[in-house]
């Protein structure tokens, strides 16, 4: 028996059926709901239907008996965003019939008292203002409004096409038609990845030999660092109801970080996600300070200082004498030993890797560093702190660059070899934005700043992004990236207010003439070769990330790629993609 026969039961049935919602309903329980013909919450209760994010519809009737509750339209941009509403909302929007203050059970019996009114036994309309001769114009903007079908978006016009169905045919056939489309998306590659993803997800915190331990208790966080990061993360935490201290010498630096946060909160106002109220109590929950020892009552602090060995060391010596007993130090380095930094505590058992992405409290990726000596309680607690945080954590060991950084190294080098054969940046990203990135390799270098690319390629030890050092010659003629208006690329205030890149034929000219010196010859390459190539220089790493036991499971690569580096989600990640296309392998 599945969710449909306990629906299709429910439909023949000549009781009235009344549905009683506490806590989160979610997918089949809203379509559960939906077949009855009453529904009543408890004001804490949240209802959506989610199946958009792992690319499908619902399946159980759920497109057929919306509509008829609230309107196609309604119904649409509902399932089509896929994130939970509160129980006041549904009430608003119509699919609940009333929030009960007191017992829902009692409130849910006086309901069952009313006679039967079945959704199916509505006719379904597009809106209360909209006549329905206009159906086929709201479904053709909403197809607009969606991504094509190639590029992630279709379980997206399935969703849509089955809500049209509900608008032009019979309750029935309107059944059997979104029974069709849902199958089709069971076998879609689309969903099979996001179905990777979601499963990947839920593997993340499950650490083979790994002594069961208990997460510490955080309640009171710091940071040593006011700069981006250090902002970034604090708010993090302050969104999180934890209340966090900002250390930093710097009168400057503690300037524009309280600029940043009080901004922040205000602009989350203005988007209506927080009420002034709010956002003068979570801002309020963020100090600054040149005063050390008010890290003293912090349980866990994390340390966002510059990208240096001595600097961090000499940080975490001063944290271990300051810190009480117990507390995390953790560092936010992207790339540097997290047992050289512990070195500097005579507690590395405390010692943990917390790498942020910028921006720090939008960016759901975390990565946990593990320590050759850190603790299972340490890094329970660092799961924990993920979760309470909103970010996916991954657990990564302890080699240079981690699993993102030490990947993206690689697709960087390989991106610039390319330049080198004769393919000017511009392309090349062009071809890794058409692929579902959100940017290509030399915006992306760009963005973080080029000289950051050559310092991390320095510590590295490595060789030079390519086999001509372009990055470093763009370096040292002080072109840095965006901010200095120029680095891969030119950038112009006027255009996308400097952050769109634009192509520059003097970049060009030096690839060109840095591939001379070298005996390089340019050569044709295809855009599906520039694809292909760079895809593999990711998949190659995450191999070995995997052989050394630097990363888990693929599921995990995937995971970091995915939320933290823009991959495609409907492809799943670069690990699933390659298993799936052998020829990007």
């Amino acid at each position: 028996m599945t969710i449909r026969d306990v629906i299709a039961a429910i439909e023949s049935s000549v009781k009235t059926h009344v549905a009683a919602i506490d806590g989160n309903c979610l997918g089949g329980g809203v379509e559960l709901a939906l077949v009855c013909d009453y529904r009543v919450a408890t004001p804490a209760a949240k209802l959506g239907l989610p199946e958009i994010l792992i690319g499908l519809l619902p399946g159980a009737g759920g497109t057929q008996r919306l509509p008829r509750l609230i309107g196609a339209r309604a119904a649409l941009e509902f399932m089509l965003k896929g994130t939970p509403v509160p129980a006041k909302r549904a009430l608003e929007l119509g699919i609940l019939d009333e929030v009960a203050e007191g017992d829902v059970v009692v409130a849910a019996r006086e309901l069952a008292a009313r006679p039967k009114r079945r959704a199916s036994a509505r006719e379904a309309i597009v809106a209360k203002d909209v006549p329905m001769q206009a159906a086929p114009y709201v479904v053709a903007q909403a197809h607009k409004m969606v991504p094509p079908e190639s590029n992630g978006g279709l379980a997206a016009h399935k969703l849509i096409d089955a809500v049209q169905a509900s608008v032009e045919l019979p309750f029935n056939f309107g059944l059997a038609r979104e029974a069709r489309l849902f199958d089709e998306l069971v076998r879609s590659e689309p969903s099979q990845a996001l179905r990777h993803l979601f499963f990947a997800e839920r593997e993340l915190s499950r650490i083979p030999g790994l002594p069961e331990a208990r997460a510490l208790p955080i309640e009171r966080a710091g940071v040593v660092g006011a700069g981006t990061m250090g902002s970034g993360i604090a708010i993090a935490f302050a969104q999180a109801g934890i209340p966090v201290v900002v250390v930093d010498s710097s009168d400057a630096a503690v300037d524009t970080a309280r600029q940043t946060v009080m901004g922040m909160f205000m602009y989350r106002v203005q988007q209506g996600k927080l009420t002034q109220e709010e956002a003068w109590k979570r801002a309020q929950l963020i100090e600054f300070t040149d005063d050390w020892s008010r890290l003293a009552d912090a349980d866990v602090i994390v340390e966002a200082v510059f990208e240096s060995l001595d600097v961090k060391r000499e940080v975490f010596a001063k944290l271990d004498a300051i810190a009480k007993p117990g507390a995390i130090l953790a560092t936010n380095t992207s790339t540097l030993d997290i047992d050289e930094i512990a070195k500097a505590t005579k507690r590395p058992a405390s010692v943990v890797g917390l790498h942020f992405f910028v921006p720090a409290n939008i960016m759901p990726l975390l990565e946990i560093v593990r320590g050759d000596k850190t603790s299972p309680e340490v890094l329970a607690t660092a799961f924990t702190l993920a979760k309470t945080l909103r970010k996916k954590g991954v657990l990564s060991g302890n080699a240079f660059g981690f699993i993102g950084n030490r990947m993206i190294f690689d697709y960087l080098r390989e991106a610039n070899a390319i330049a080198e054969e004769g393919v000017p940046p511009a392309r090349v990203d062009a071809v890794m934005k058409r692929f579902g990135f959100p940017m290509g390799p030399f915006a992306m270098s760009d963005l973080s700043g080029l000289d950051i690319g050559r310092q991390v390629q320095a510590a590295s030890g490595a060789q030079a992004f390519g086999r001509t050092n372009v990055l470093g010659r763009l370096v040292e003629m002080g072109r840095l990236g965006q901010k200095t208006g120029a680095g891969y690329f030119r950038y112009d205030k006027a255009v996308g207010k400097g952050r769109e890149p634009i192509p520059d034929p003097e970049v060009d000219a030096l690839f060109a003439q840095a591939a001379r010196e070298a005996g390089i010859a340019p050569r044709e390459i295809s855009d599906d070769e520039i694809r292909e190539r760079l895809l593999r220089a990711l998949v190659q790493r995450g191999e070995r990330l995997l052989e050394e036991g630097v990363a888990l499971r693929p599921g995990d690569i995937d995971i970091v790629y995915v939320y933290g580096y823009g991959f495609p989600p409907h492809l799943g990640g670069p690990m699933w993609n390659a298993r799936k296309e052998p020829a990007h392998a």
